[in-house]
């Protein structure tokens, strides 16, 4: 191809590079010259144009795109017509886009003239949404790149759409003592949904007892129900591959293909099958809309795509989804059609420490005033503790000797309220921490003011556990499998609390809410001591 200027006398049949505006007359970017434009350009007094000629051996861009396109279509793979060098593949049907990367790169890397630009590999698509653009750079492509194209086009599928399938699904949801039916009603909610954006039909969901022998029970009915893939939403997060709802599978007669995945949230989904039907155990994050890993693997399944271990191994590239917003609607409909990352933020939690006890078992001494070898009181170590880990703020509760312990902080870049009804109990003073809490925390820490041992790693620990999405709104320390303190809880749990009477606290919440907690084993009995008489204090 020769490009450039070129006088008229030489222009006929030439391609215009630029549009051009004459009186009476526009000739547009890649208008073929003919006799009549090449008059209006002499009566407008031009001399030359810039413009491209062909030479023996050049395709025409529009001719190449077409070209291409044709060699690129498969089933349920549609195109538009070449204009301007370019075509489009669109999709026929609502399913799942495969690409073939590699291929891709080989094409793109073969000849400047061309160029294919697709979706991102298993992309979600709508009828009618572009899959991918071809476009030809230049007004010709050489006929001998044209061809190696087509030649490889032809020999694999760069695109492929899988239609996704109307699937009968089964789901079983368990539940513990205490637990909250609108826990699972929304867990069920938020599956209904999934599997009917797919074009599959959720069965009647079942529910039973947090109960491996249950749960079995369960999934057997719902294979006699006609379910082509069994779900079972656990009352409590998977841990292992021997947990309940995994063995629950086993027992229905099925095996455990994988447990875990790069993908986050959804770590914790746990891949079977019983006999020929997909059995899964869901992560805690998919009783929320939000997207997460379990999405992946039911787009998947739903589109005929097999799922093995080595797939779901795979998806970390990309697998970071937090802070996403969901799924958006297709083009046409919305802007993009992936999932934009948002900026990733850390989670804002605040620790509580309550400092306002009158010390009734050490009287007369206050226990919090009580100084170490080095002459810090108690509270400033528990204190420095919480400003020495990730949490923010730090609010300290007075009650009693209310001027002492604040005069024994001072300096500290802490928060401090006051519970007038100290003298209440312990509940007292956690509403009046509890009220005071900026309103964009996400959790709170609480922290008693004479456990000074807690240091800032565990307090971080319990910080790093702390996950709502992925089901873990409470965090609870142990040792040895015993329950300490201090106890995370998600600002869900904020109105309940406040809710709460008496000289107790908010543990006994933990057992309403068993599929909400996530208990953290420590390397230390430091989440279990207290010094709170005189004789605990002689181990301080």
């Amino acid at each position: 191809m020769i490009f450039g200027p070129t006088p008229l006398d030489e222009a006929r049949g030439a391609v215009l590079a630029h549009t051009l505006r004459l009186p009476g007359r526009v000739l547009k970017k890649g208008t073929v010259l003919d006799a009549a434009a090449i008059e209006a350009l002499r009566a407008a007094r031009h001399g030359e144009v810039i413009a491209a000629r062909l030479e023996p051996g050049d395709v025409p861009e529009d001719e190449a795109a077409h070209r291409m396109a044709e060699a690129m279509l498969r089933p349920l793979i549609a195109r538009s017509r070449a204009a301007t060098g370019r075509v489009n593949l669109l999709a026929e049907t609502h399913g799942l886009l495969r690409v073939d990367a590699a291929l891709i790169d080989r094409l793109n890397a073969l000849d400047e003239s061309l160029t294919l630009a697709t979706l991102p590999d298993f992309t979600v698509v709508q009828p009618q949404e572009m899959l991918a653009t071809l476009k030809v750079i230049p007004f010709a492509v050489p006929a001998s790149a044209l061809q190696v194209a087509e030649a490889m086009l032809r020999g694999a599928p760069a695109l492929t759409l899988h239609p996704f399938r109307p699937l009968r699904v089964g789901l079983v949801s368990s539940e513990l003592p205490g637990q909250k039916d609108k826990v699972i009603e929304n867990g069920v909610e938020a599956t209904r949904t999934r599997v009917e954006t797919l074009g599959g039909n959720l069965l009647p969901p079942e529910r039973c007892a947090h109960e491996t022998a249950a749960l079995a029970d369960a999934l057997n009915r719902l294979r006699k129900a006609g379910a082509e893939m069994l779900l079972v939403m656990g009352a409590s997060a998977v841990v292992d591959r021997r947990d309940v709802a995994p063995a629950a599978i086993i027992r229905a007669g099925g095996m455990i293909e994988h447990f875990g995945m790069p993908v986050d949230p959804g770590n914790l989904l746990c891949l079977g099958r019983i006999g020929g039907i997909p059995a899964m155990v869901l992560p805690g994050c998919a009783r929320s809309p939000k997207v997460n890993g379990f999405d992946w693997v039911l787009e998947r399944l739903f589109a005929g795509v097999p799922i093995t271990p080595k797939s779901i191994m795979r998806m970390g590239v990309g697998g970071l989804l937090k802070e996403i917003e969901t799924r958006p609607l297709p083009r046409g409909d919305a802007p993009r059609t992936a999932p934009t990352p948002a900026p990733r933020r850390p989670r804002r939690v605040a620790a509580l420490v309550l400092a306002a006890g009158r010390s009734r078992r050490m009287a007369p001494l206050n226990k919090l005033m009580v100084a170490d070898r080095l002459g810090q009181p108690m509270i400033n170590r528990v204190v420095d503790n919480a400003l020495a880990s990730r949490a923010r703020p730090v609010l300290v509760v007075t009650g009693h000797e209310r001027d002492r312990v604040e005069e024994a902080l001072g300096g500290r870049p802490v928060l401090i309220t006051h519970a007038d009804d100290y003298a209440q109990g312990l509940s007292a003073s956690l509403k009046a921490g509890i009220a005071a809490l900026p309103p964009d925390v996400e959790g709170v820490l609480v922290m008693l003011g004479d456990m000074p041992l807690v240091s800032p790693a565990m307090l971080d620990r319990i910080l790093a556990a702390f996950d709502p999405e992925e089901g873990r709104a409470i965090v609870q320390p142990t040792f040895r499998g015993k329950q300490g303190n201090p106890v995370l809880w998600g600002r869900e749990f904020f109105e309940e609390i406040l809710g709460i009477s008496g000289d107790v606290g908010a543990r006994h919440l933990t057992g309403l809410h068993g599929d909400r907690l996530v208990n953290v084993e420590m390397a230390d009995d430091g989440v279990l001591r207290d010094f709170d008489t005189a004789d605990t204090l002689k181990g301080l």
